[in-house]
């Protein structure tokens, strides 16, 4: 029995100490003889300008060590490679297998030592900022992690602001994102899966997900959609994100992201896998539900009946936002009889010096302000606030005192406008819709808007996340879940039952795989 515990230990430690990364058939094994794989090498790389090689001799065995330019810290290098290197004094007729060993047991103190064996792995390990180093008549390659590439420091994330909670944000290098979520979960289950994507640009992603927690059925949809991936770059989260959906023509998102590690953490608490992608702060979240685009983390900071306050706003404003430009012309339009005679009478007079239509001049004025409002967005701070500026003026008084447009108008353009804020994950939706349901109700009134709404309920409805319905819980109907849906509860109340996102009514056949779900936790405290 003794031996046999040794033995799994002794496999553990190996397993530990020695990352081998095999070469795939396709991939061009190295030779062992470094004449010849330093002419692969800079085949490979063209004999480009920021390619560095220094090639050494030690004790007669002739080394070389390769790099990028830029992308290593060179004072690391020289003080835990080269100069203990250099200055041991090898036996005499020392064999190449002896430093290699010494440099790995008793040089290098870096966290990421990598053996490799292809030009191409050679290649992907120097692309990381990695130092690689061959020796003549080693079949295989020693890549150390002594990254020193400049990058954005740790800052308050720009899209999800909050009062109360954390002002770290994720950053462009992935290894800083994966430290970010690894030091607020101290778990053995939390784990990370890293591997390339990308034929061309072989951009590294990371799935973070809980192994006690994740369905297996979902983590083989994730990895398949992964793998079948053809793309030559991945530059950005929006590259995988139609490869993620599962219905391409839908207005709703299926793939929720987010920028803050907090955010991520508590949602791979409830089951879903957070995909980070190298050289962009967004990370993926899946699956998503719609209603968790009116939650945020301040809602878990403040009282309970406060944040249910808040959350209620949030659901109002997104049906003005979508609806409010859309029934005033259809009311004003149709449905004259539905106004009170003094505002019908404002209306009217209102109108009457416009030259175009109210439907028109509904979509001319929305047209204008979204113009604006991506021109202030694009352009640099300093002429974004002038770009502001104007367009009060040009939408505003101007265009009123022109008799261009009306000015119910602009007090309906100036409501939408900031109703669409409040949530802004659904801004590139409610944008469309805001569009749809004018056309809609300056041509069929407000009959039109009600049949477009059923429609927009039922193709939502209809819409899946790997499995789970994104209107979940509310259809299909999820009476536990609905204690933090449009209302939050207290903490009291919330941690008397808890539950994993797979557990919710209607989720498919073959999505929920765990072995075991008993010890899942939906506590709000870990949502947002």
């Amino acid at each position: 029995m003794f031996e046999s515990v040794k033995g799994r230990i002794d496999a553990l430690k190996t397993a530990m100490t020695e990352n081998k990364p095999q070469p795939q058939p396709n991939e061009h094994r190295l030779t062992g003889s470094l004449a010849d794989d330093m002419v692969t090498l800079r085949a490979m790389f063209s004999n480009s300008s920021d390619f560095l090689t220094r090639e050494i001799t030690i004790t007669g065995v002739p080394a070389a060590f390769l790099m990028i330019e830029g992308m290593v810290n060179l004072q690391t290098m020289s003080e835990m490679l080269l100069e203990p290197l250099l200055s041991h004094r090898f036996p005499a007729h020392a064999k190449p297998q002896d430093i290699c060993d010494y440099i790995e047991n008793r040089t290098i103190l870096a966290a990421d030592t990598i053996h490799v064996y292809s030009c191409e792995q050679v290649f992907r390990m120097i692309m990381s900022g990695f130092v690689v180093l061959l020796i003549d008549n080693i079949p295989y390659a020693c890549a150390y992690g002594m990254q020193g590439f400049s990058f954005r420091s740790v800052g308050e994330p720009s899209a999800e602001v909050n009062e109360l909670g954390s002002r770290e944000g994720f950053t462009e290098p992935l290894r800083i994102n994966m430290s970010m979520v690894r030091r607020r979960i101290k778990s053995p289950s939390l784990k990370f899966d890293l591997f390339p994507v990308g034929r061309v640009s072989q951009t590294d992603i990371c799935l973070i997900y809980m192994t006690d927690r994740v369905s297996k059925s979902l983590l083989r949809q994730l990895k398949r959609k992964l793998s079948s991936i053809s793309l030559d770059v991945v530059l950005t989260s929006g590259y995988l994100k139609p490869f993620l959906s599962g219905t391409p023509w839908s207005l709703f998102p299926d793939v929720s992201t987010t920028e803050r590690p907090d955010v991520l953490c508590a949602k791979i608490q409830e089951g879903r896998v957070a995909i980070l992608i190298d050289g962009t702060p967004f990370a993926l979240v899946v699956p998503c539900l719609f209603t968790e685009n009116f939650q945020s983390l301040d809602d878990y900071a403040h009282s309970a009946f406060y944040a249910s306050f808040v959350r209620i706003i949030k659901y109002v404003s997104f049906f003005v936002s979508i609806l409010l430009p859309g029934i005033y012309v259809a009311v004003s339009t149709f449905h004259p009889e539905l106004l009170p005679h003094a505002l019908l009478f404002n209306i009217a007079a209102a109108e009457e010096t416009t030259p175009f239509p109210i439907g028109i001049e509904a979509l001319i004025i929305h047209f204008l302000y979204e113009i604006m409002r991506e021109a202030g967005l694009r352009l640099p701070r300093p002429i974004g606030h002038a770009v502001s500026i104007v367009g009060a003026l040009v939408i505003g008084d101007a265009a009123v005192t022109a008799g261009l447009i009306g000015a119910p108008m602009v007090m309906i353009v100036a409501t939408t406008a900031i109703a669409s804020f409040v949530v802004p994950p659904l801004y590139e939706a409610i944008s469309v819709l805001r569009f749809f349901f004018i056309l809609v109700g300056m041509s069929m009134g407000l009959y039109g808007i009600i049949l477009f709404s059923l429609v927009l309920f039922v193709n939502v409805c209809a819409k899946t996340s790997f499995g789970i319905p994104i209107t979940a819980p509310v259809a299909p109907f999820s009476l536990s879940a609905m204690r933090d849906t449009f209302l939050r509860l207290s903490f009291r109340t919330l941690q008397k039952k808890t539950a994993s996102i797979e557990q919710l009514n209607g989720v498919a056949t073959g999505t929920s795989g765990k072995e075991d779900t008993s010890n899942t936790n939906t506590d709000p405290s870990n949502r947002s």
